[in-house]
């Protein structure tokens, strides 16, 4: 009996331990993988500019005619332009940096006149004439270099100039969502200082954190002209300058945290081109960058095994390239099993509602490499879309999104507003 009782526990050991390799061997071996997300986006500070000319020929703006363009603007920027005074040697009109307020304290859009923000400088590299007709181009070199300075009434020649807005009509009308008209009237006519108003050119800076990224675009008052502003207040030549600003012009956004999901299945968890907005907090993450209430119900859903909402350290969201510097960065360990699939998605900060994720079968954990491909940009749908970069609506600028309800659809590019870079040139996804 003793002999039958040892021997039978020592089957039943067997068999425990045979079990117990049997489900170790059913259980899928797990893989660690490294996922990175960086913004690639090589940045411009202003989000547009122009030129505006008269009609005739040569396309001077002559006493009493008046010129107007149209932009794009959110709350804290500024419209800056320049135009020569015609019958002076350096003389030009401009507003004050960083430029015309657009908005009141209230936020509501400035309309109506805004000549009291122009004033009349001085190039600082030719020796003042007489203004008048008369006015021999180019005129006599200044001797040595000299800065850029405003004409209060009289300059450094002992000739007098009646103010700005006494010979220039400025005025703002309002278009509805954030677009603005802007007319430059010349008013000079029968003054002391009449002068036709050479062609120009204008610009906004792209706002980030409350701040101009480009304060001063064209000129800095006490500081040598340059970038080809003496073209324009010598010869009313704007080729140079509105070189220089289109170069300075393109886009210019920052990504918000990172929605990192691992799944097992067929179909990404969170969102469908073609359907609304599910109401499972994708709308926070497109028009807010909040990703965390979509992170929180996608733990309940079936099929989701792991989800990381990846902020930067520094700066939270990822900031694009910036005079040479790289972006922002983040990146995670991921433990992946066989059929696990990773979906990712983070907001076009400077938008309405816009955000990237995967598209198709999102990445397949069991590969390496660069994934930016997978990556397509998105309309939730959920706000209307004003200018990115330059909505008075959009929540990164200040703004509180106007509602609408629409599928979620790939942006077109170009779109309504501008042309964007490809989207490997934004954002670079990377599993290794």
């Amino acid at each position: 009996m003793k002999k039958t009782l040892f021997g039978s526990m020592a089957v039943l050991s067997l068999f425990i331990f045979l079990a117990s390799c049997n489900k170790n061997d059913d259980m899928p071996p797990e893989q660690n993988g490294t996922i990175t997300i960086e913004n690639v986006l090589d940045s411009k500070p202003l989000v547009e500019s122009g030129t505006f000319k008269g009609n005739g020929t040569p396309p001077v703006i002559l006493p009493g005619q008046s010129v107007s363009f149209s932009f794009y603007a959110a709350k804290n920027q500024r419209l800056t332009f320049a135009t020569m005074y015609g019958w002076s040697n350096d003389l030009f009109f401009a507003p004050i940096n960083p430029g015309i307020t657009l908005y009141n304290s209230d936020g509501s859009p400035v309309t109506g006149d805004v000549s009291d923000q122009i004033r009349l400088w001085d190039n600082g590299t030719r020796v003042n004439q007489a203004p008048g007709g008369a006015v021999m181009h180019p005129g006599t070199a200044e001797a040595g270099t000299k800065n850029i300075k405003e004409v209060n009434g009289m300059d450094d020649y002992g000739h007098s100039y009646l103010p700005a807005s006494r010979l220039m009509q400025a005025s703002l009308q309002y278009d509805g969502n954030s677009k603005f008209t802007f007319t430059i009237s010349n008013k000079s006519g029968g003054t002391a200082n009449e002068t036709p108003f050479s062609p120009g050119v204008w610009t906004i800076s792209y706002v980030a954190g409350g701040n101009q990224l480009l304060p001063e675009p064209i000129y800095s008052s006490g500081k040598p002209t340059a970038n080809g502003l003496t073209d324009i207040a010598e010869m009313g030549n704007i080729t140079a300058m509105n070189s220089y600003l289109t170069q300075q012009t393109g886009i210019f956004t920052p990504l918000s945290p990172v929605l990192v999901v691992i799944y097992q299945g067929a179909a990404n968890p969170f969102y469908k081109t073609g359907e609304n907005d599910r109401g499972e907090g994708l709308k926070d993450l497109a028009q807010k960058g909040n990703a965390d209430i979509l992170a929180g119900f996608l733990k309940t859903k079936p099929g989701v095994r792991n989800v990381y909402v990846l902020k930067e350290a520094a700066n939270t969201v990822l900031l694009p390239r910036v005079g040479g510097a790289a972006g922002g960065k983040v990146s995670q360990q991921l433990s992946l099993q066989p059929g696990d699939r990773i979906a990712v998605a983070t907001m076009y900060g400077f938008s309405n509602d816009w955000f990237f994720a995967t598209t198709g079968n999102d990445i397949d954990g069991s590969q390496k490499g660069d994934f930016s491909s997978l990556v397509g940009l998105f309309d939730n749908g959920t706000a209307v879309n004003q200018y990115p970069g330059a909505g008075v609506t959009q929540a990164n600028l200040a703004g509180t999104p106007l509602q609408e309800s629409k599928t979620i659809q790939p942006v077109p590019n170009p779109n309504q507003y501008n042309t964007l870079p490809a989207i490997t040139n934004i954002i670079k996804v990377t599993l290794q």
